[in-house]
């Protein structure tokens, strides 16, 4: 076949639409709600070939309006996760022998239908599914998905231009082989786009994928599979399988062609797959690539010179933005006494304004949390807060109500002591803990950012002073995979700010940076010799 260097095209990142009063893309998006709420649909498994109605169904609803049916999911059991598995190693030697550009023709395709005719209808059924507002939707579901998808394009080709030196008479090259075996990508529910670029970017490398996503994702990732199918993704490349984690795990973490792992959840599921790959490290083919990005406690530390009203704004946007249920979330804040009285104001203020609904109604800046379980612990917190007013006061916030959806009042509480338990803990919801100190006490302060938690997600400084952020930048350098300066600790955008913590929060493996791809391939160095010798001789055997 003809062959050349291809240049793909060069990645820009997806704009933000607005979806303002007036606007064409709000006038889709209402009616892709509509139609989302209007119909109840089935979602089957993904395997091969096959589209499988397994007769299981549990219901999807929104969280907001939780007794409302959006459809139902077909709930698979251990037989599809070996008919998964085999779907895909049957897929993988074909898959693998591909030319590489048209792997990347399937995914520039996936991330054009999804910035034109599946736009609505991924934003509407994320909306639903997950109870997040338009502006978070399109955040996720649109933008963040098709610059993962068109970056990845990206920086596949440049991985693959990375070449050794050549010598006199030699000819070295690297070629960038997919993993023997398939990939386990198991996927989160609180972004779309996480859930399509964990199977995905493996895939693009030439990998096969057995893919469960979280059952509170299941009904936008049934329209991420639609758009895979229509890309040109072929059958058995990525198996998409909806059975309980301990199912797919028992079957996955013994298999002989188990390669690796691409994961986003929690910190604690992460530990027992570690340990579980360890325990069976005998049995595979070769060492599992192991992929994680898990929990985060994220932080805000603001100096004596910090702007009170930036400050405000970065709290409420980055504490509050969809539920608090961000991986990188403001979880945790530790605010000088002298900007408090200010900044306290300000927060009041702002959320005091802030309405809170079902993501129908656009003017709803706040939504519900995922699920019951999510809502019973949360609240449990907001319990023990009201319960225990000697160590925590809280002033703003700390209602609930689940009778129609699951709602949790954006909430700050002032802690006494900073190892208070909201402090310390991961909740994954519309809490933020503060903490005030003495002015006089930064650097103090700052080794207390760093011991607190476990985690290393995000984490943000705020000051005027260019020395105070100096010393924090060098003084948490390990607290935070992603640190922000006079910014709020959420929204790192693909090919500007790649993603990723250490510690308790992950592999740090960074999505949607070529970091990241080069975990999906396994090189093999060749060397040619042009003019081989044909004698045994070296030079310095001869006689003097």
């Amino acid at each position: 076949m003809p062959k050349g260097v291809f240049k793909v095209p060069q990645p820009i990142n997806e704009p933000v639409k607005s979806y303002e009063p007036g606007s064409p893309e709000r006038a889709e998006l209402k009616k892709a709600l509509e139609t989302g709420r209007s119909q109840k649909i089935d979602i089957p498994q993904y395997i091969g070939g096959e589209t499988i109605f397994s007769g299981n169904k549990l219901k999807v609803a929104p969280p907001h309006d939780h007794q409302h049916i959006l459809g139902y999911f077909h709930e698979g059991d251990a037989s599809h996760v070996t008919m998964a598995i085999e779907a895909a190693l049957q897929a993988r030697e074909k898959w693998a022998a591909l030319d590489w550009e048209q792997r990347a023709a399937i995914f520039l395709k996936a991330a054009d239908l999804i910035a034109g005719p599946y736009r609505a209808r991924l934003n509407a059924a994320t909306m639903l599914g997950q109870s997040k507002n338009a502006y978070q939707a399109e955040i996720d579901s649109a933008c963040e998905i098709i610059d993962f998808l068109r970056f990845n394009v990206k920086y596949m080709t440049d991985l693959y231009s990375q070449q050794p030196d050549s010598s006199p008479g030699v000819w070295n090259r690297l070629e960038y082989r997919p993993l023997e075996g398939f990939i386990f990508a198991l996927t989160p529910f609180n972004f779309t786009a996480i859930a399509g670029n964990l199977p995905a970017a493996p895939a693009l490398m030439g990998n096969v994928v057995v893919w469960k996503p979280a059952y509170t994702q299941v009904y936008s990732a049934n329209v991420l599979m639609e758009v895979f199918k229509e890309a040109g993704v072929p059958d058995g490349v990525i198996n998409m399988i909806l059975v309980d984690g301990p199912v797919a795990g028992d079957i996955i973490f013994k298999h002989r062609d188990f390669a690796g792992i691409h994961f986003t959840g929690s910190t604690k599921v992460f530990n027992t797959i570690w340990k579980t790959i360890g325990e069976n490290i005998a049995n595979y083919r070769s060492f599992p690539r192991i992929v994680g990005e898990t929990g985060g406690k994220d932080f805000v530390i603001a100096h004596s010179s910090a702007d009170p009203k930036i400050l405000a704004t970065a709290l409420v946007r980055g504490a509050f933005e969809y539920q608090g249920q961000k991986c990188s979330a403001a979880s945790r804040a530790y605010i000088p006494s002298n900007l408090w009285d200010e900044v306290k104001e300000l927060m009041v203020s702002d959320l005091a304004e802030i309405k809170m609904g079902g993501v129908e109604d656009f003017s709803n800046f706040v939504n519900a949390v995922i699920d019951e379980k999510s809502f019973d612990k949360i609240a449990g917190y907001l319990d023990q807060a009201k319960n225990n007013n000697t160590e925590v006061e809280i002033i703003a916030g700390g209602n609930y109500d689940k009778s129609k959806g699951y709602f949790i009042e954006p909430t700050v509480l002032v802690a006494k002591s900073p190892t208070y338990v909201t402090l310390c803990e991961e909740i994954f919801g519309p809490v933020l803990s503060i903490y005030i100190y003495d002015p006089n006490d930064f650097e103090e302060t700052l080794a207390l950012v760093d011991s607190t938690s476990p985690y290393a997600l995000t984490g943000s400084i705020f000051a005027q002073d260019r020395y105070a952020i100096e010393l924090a930048t060098a003084r948490l350098v390990n607290a935070a995979g992603n640190f922000y300066i006079n910014d709020k600790p959420t929204g790192a955008v693909v090919g500007q700010q790649p993603f990723g913590g250490a510690r308790a929060s992950g592999t740090n493996d960074k999505a949607g940076s070529i970091l990241n791809l080069i975990r999906w391939v396994s090189p093999r160095t060749i060397k040619e010799t042009l003019v081989a010798p044909k004698s045994y001789k070296y030079p310095f055997l001869g006689e003097p």
